[in-house]
């Protein structure tokens, strides 16, 4: 095999699986996202091309389209010459990673590839930060959404409805940009009150990380006075507080 899509994990570089890691030592090529952790590239061998392929909203960065190019360029060569070409994203590559997207296109062009798993932030970031995403007591579900849905959705086909899930604990990727807006959606629902307890863990797993903790009724103010700001994960439920 010569093309492997790895999941790198949430961040800390200790958290990357085993094989992740060896593919990043063999690898003659990698292709990498902003959020991959950067000292996992220190372990790449020292011929190694190492192409950033970042997305951050607000900054320039790549389009999907011209990321999915390059992928298939990259890994017709590996493929030609006999090299490894690792497509290394944040967390998982299949939660909200557009691992799929990508897939879809190797698959288009007839490109064999191997899907090496990687630990989702969703659940990691959180654990870190000793707030258990289900606990017998307080949580017997939850649910893990985006706080920002592709730019050419329209308003009547965005998929994410937070004022409708009834999940216990809800877990919101990228949506601290949004937080005010997400909050006001949360309100809607009959079963969360201002008093709902709300975690924000910005750079989690990493030597930044930092978090904070409110409620509805007042975490979008606590988030202004500390200055959050993306990477980060919003965390809503009583599981926020139940190992206090």
């Amino acid at each position: 095999m010569n093309v492997f899509l790895v999941g790198a994990g949430p961040g800390d570089e200790g958290l990357i699986t085993v094989k992740g890691l060896d593919l990043i030592k063999k690898a003659d090529i990698i292709i990498y996202d902003d959020l991959v952790g950067k000292n996992l590239l220190k372990y790449s061998k020292e011929d190694a091309e190492l192409i950033y392929v970042g997305k951050r909203k607000g900054k320039h960065s790549h389009k999907q389209e011209e990321i999915n190019n390059i992928l298939v360029e990259k890994a017709k060569d590996a493929i030609a010459n006999n090299k490894i070409v690792v497509r290394l994203k944040g967390g998982d590559s299949f939660i909200f990673g557009r691992g799929g997207e990508e897939v879809l296109e190797l698959k288009k062009h007839n490109i064999d590839y191997e899907m090496v798993p990687g630990i989702t932030s969703s659940i990691a970031v959180p654990e870190v930060s000793d707030i258990p995403l289900t606990h017998r007591k307080v949580a017997t579900s939850f649910t893990v959404v985006t706080g920002h849905e592709a730019e050419d959705k329209k308003e009547n086909e965005k998929q994410v409805k937070l004022s409708e899930l009834n999940a216990n604990t809800i877990v919101i990727l990228m949506g601290i940009t949004n937080l005010e807006n997400h909050v006001m959606e949360l309100l809607k629902n009959q079963n969360r009150t201002v008093d709902t307890p709300v975690a924000i863990i910005m750079n989690g797993t990493r030597p930044d990380q930092k978090i904070i903790k409110g409620n509805l009724g007042n975490i979008v103010n606590i988030a202004k006075e500390n200055n959050i700001a993306p990477p980060g994960i919003i965390v809503v439920g009583d599981v926020v507080n139940v190992l206090e």
